[in-house]
């Protein structure tokens, strides 16, 4: 995503806690930094996306943060997926300085980042979100101010719930087709053009026939985003049964060691729950 708005001319100053993963934006021109504040004393619109709201918050409101440095920063622009009552806590620390903060977290996985193709919803001040979507726009392709501080992350609970919905049905779908005899690239290709047609089924079903669980989207990380929906629905008095139930496979996916793989390996929990062995954890 740096990469993208490196290429589009824009000078930038970079951080990462594992500086190797930087080394192809500073081998082109980029600004190494040692520490997220050496970035705001530089930068006039600050990107970050972490692994977890506890990233979010040392980065924004710890002591040696973000927000802690008197610097030419204008707009700050979270797009990790995170807790929405998080980003109201940023916008209220950032306006104490003049800042305007904006939630952004993005939908599209390894795939959307590398080809630019991020679905991009957005929190925030209506006047910031504009300053700031020639950028996105570098990033993404289909990008909605969704309203207030908080927004951008309800919307993309909106989409983890989907998704965990829909990767059930795509790894029961494929489990059938195994058990039956079916050839499962086969069956993806037909139902893949169909009513049942769907990002998962067409992009992550071949990695699921393939046995390559390797991440786009890392499991730990779909657990959190799970856990801050069931939170926040349970703050709006909601019931998600179908969620919950996607939460303790998903759990047991960590708990086989698989903590670490992509979002597909939901696949590896079913498969142990119908192993015979009565064990979802085998």
């Amino acid at each position: 995503m740096a990469g993208h708005l490196q290429a589009a001319g824009h000078d930038l100053y970079i951080f990462n806690r594992t500086k190797k993963k930087a080394e192809p934006l500073i081998s082109k021109g980029a600004h190494w930094c040692e520490s997220v504040q050496e970035v705001a004393a530089y930068s006039e619109i600050i990107f970050t996306i972490v692994s977890l709201p506890a990233d979010v918050e040392e980065v924004y409101l710890g002591e040696r943060s973000i927000l802690s440095v008197d610097g030419p920063c204008r707009i700050v622009v979270d797009m990790t997926t995170s807790s929405p009552r998080l980003a109201r806590r940023i916008v209220k620390k950032a306006s104490q300085g003049g800042i305007d903060s904006l939630d952004a977290p993005v939908s599209g996985g390894d795939i959307g980042a590398r080809n630019a193709t991020l679905a991009i919803m957005v929190g925030g001040e209506k006047k910031a979100f504009e300053t700031v979507l020639p950028l996105f726009r570098l990033m993404g392709q289909n990008i909605s101010h969704m309203g207030g501080p908080g927004a951008g992350q309800h919307t993309k609970m909106c989409n983890q719930i989907l998704i965990a919905g829909t990767m059930i049905g795509v790894c029961e779908s494929l489990l059938y087709a195994e058990k039956t005899g079916l050839d499962q690239q086969a069956v993806i290709d037909i139902i893949g053009k169909g009513a049942a047609s769907c990002w998962s089924i067409n992009n992550l079903g071949p990695r699921i026939v393939r046995g390559d669980f390797d991440p786009g989207f890392f499991v730990e990380h779909f657990i959190k985003d799970i856990g801050i929906a069931l939170e926040e629905a349970a703050a709006a008095g909601l019931s998600l049964p179908g969620l919950a139930l996607v939460h303790q496979l998903y759990l047991a996916v960590k708990a086989q060691g698989h903590g670490r793989a992509g979002t597909q390996a939901l696949m590896l929990a079913l498969r142990s729950l119908n192993s015979g062995n009565g064990s979802m954890l085998a």
